[in-house]
């Protein structure tokens, strides 16, 4: 059984499981009730929604997915979203450092 994403719940589990935070900022996720912009959302790292990967699939807050959108990863940690929040390569989580390295 998928969710609406199509990311296999074996996956899902995994994927929260590694991602108590947001992948990028790092806030605690919140409810979407308490606040929208901390809430949870799926992340494609590449954007791309039939890469459904360990390595493509994160959770990352609200915030962050609406300011990246579809833009790359090495563009959007240079927007000035990322610079006023410190989302620099060296901050972000594991799995996005390797993204980074896998040069996206």
């Amino acid at each position: 059984m998928a969710n609406n994403w199509n990311i296999p719940l074996w996956l899902e589990q995994e994927v929260r499981e590694r991602d108590k935070k947001c992948v990028y900022c790092g806030v605690e996720f919140t409810l979407s009730k308490i606040s929208k912009k901390t809430a949870a959302s799926w992340e494609h790292i590449i954007n791309n929604v039939k890469i459904i990967t360990r390595e493509n699939i994160a959770l990352c807050c609200c915030g962050c997915n609406a300011s990246k959108g579809r833009k790359q990863l090495s563009i959007w940690l240079q927007t000035k979203y990322c610079q006023e929040r410190n989302i620099t390569p060296n901050t972000v989580a594991p799995i996005i450092k390797q993204a980074i390295q896998n040069g996206l």
